[in-house]
């Protein structure tokens, strides 16, 4: 398991990110103060305060390489 935090600012960057991790198998979860949210929920993360960086857990070990490089993009440095 992972924790990363990512921005998701823009409806355009919402519809990307949720396009770009519905690939893969695994759960991952946004947790924005005590909400938890299905990362691959457009509606649910569109419940969440998206002006802020939102805690994305990744609920894998494997192919953690391939996951950040999909996820560069959103990453908050």
């Amino acid at each position: 398991m992972k924790t990363v935090q990512i921005s998701l600012n823009s409806i355009g960057k919402v519809k990307s990110f949720v396009n770009a991790i519905t690939q893969f198998e695994f759960d991952l979860d946004l947790i924005s103060g005590r909400y938890v949210i299905d990362a691959k929920s457009i509606m649910g993360i569109f419940s969440l305060d998206l002006s802020k960086p939102i805690d994305l857990v990744i609920h894998t070990e494997t192919n953690l390489d391939e996951i950040m490089e999909v996820l560069k993009p959103y990453l908050v440095e």
